[in-house]
């Protein structure tokens, strides 16, 4: 009988000691609410006009979440598809046009998360004296406007087309930034850049608003990439974007609800 319930002490105590082992196995990386703990980069890859907004939203992300750092890239939304196309690191493509995102190929769904209008955008005085979209077809004003794959390019073409001009540009900009400069700078008469643009730039040039901006209102999608070297820090990004705090940011600046 001693011998039995020895045994059984001995059993009992050997149990007890696996299951601790097992209490003691480190629980896979996750915040108090389940979600993955973030860390290490997330690259964003977002249309020229959105500079400002997606700045200090990347700040205000990385104070979220210590661990992570958000490194932005900026450019036209073309020349972005083709740089994730071609294997570039990205995580998320922000678009300033369906199209662009149409165009890369490992992505997931993209949301539409903005809306933005195009506005004339003058230097400080209004020098060359524009008073409305028809201008753009004269030739004696000095024009900018975008390239006609860019996003902003292409809103203008509908624009032009709605009003029955053909317009006569003086430069062809990779993207509306630079479009802006060269009114900022007082290097052209007038460029058709986003109300959010001039709204960000109101120390150097005006804008001039035009009742056929309504023909090419631009939508903006965002979307995480496939092959994205941080899968969760991408998702966590977007959800950041189309967070309350995320529509404040843009809503402050300019940008129109989807």
């Amino acid at each position: 009988m001693f011998r039995r319930a020895t045994f059984a002490a001995l059993a009992a105590v050997a149990v007890l000691a696996v299951a601790g082992c097992g209490d003691d196995t480190p629980a896979a990386s996750s915040g108090s609410s389940g979600a993955p703990t973030l860390s290490g980069e997330v690259n964003v890859f977002a249309a020229a006009s959105l500079t400002g907004t997606f700045t200090q939203l990347g700040k205000d992300f990385e104070a979220a979440h210590p661990g992570v750092k958000v490194h932005l890239n900026f450019a036209g939304s073309s020349a972005l598809a083709k740089q994730i196309n071609e294997g570039a690191p990205a995580d998320v493509f922000a678009s300033a046009a369906p199209k662009n995102m149409d165009d890369v190929k490992d992505k997931g769904t993209p949301t539409t998360f903005v809306k933005n209008t195009l506005e004339i955008a003058v230097p400080k005085g209004n020098p060359g004296r524009i008073t409305g979209i028809k201008d753009f077809a004269d030739k004696d004003k000095k024009i900018a406007i975008c390239a006609a794959q860019v996003p902003c390019g292409a809103a203008a073409e509908k624009v032009f087309k709605a009003v029955g001009i053909t317009a006569q540009p003086d430069s062809l900009e990779q993207d509306v930034k630079a479009a802006l400069t060269k009114v900022g700078l007082g290097e052209v008469d007038a460029a058709l850049v986003y109300k959010t643009d001039v709204l960000a730039a109101k120390d150097k040039v005006e804008g001039i608003e035009f009742p056929e901006s309504a023909k090419a209102v631009n939508e903006y999608p965002i979307a995480t990439l496939t092959k994205g070297p941080n899968p969760d820090g991408a998702k966590a990004f977007v959800d950041y974007v189309l967070s309350d705090k995320g529509k404040a940011v843009l809503t402050a600046a300019g940008f129109d609800a989807p």
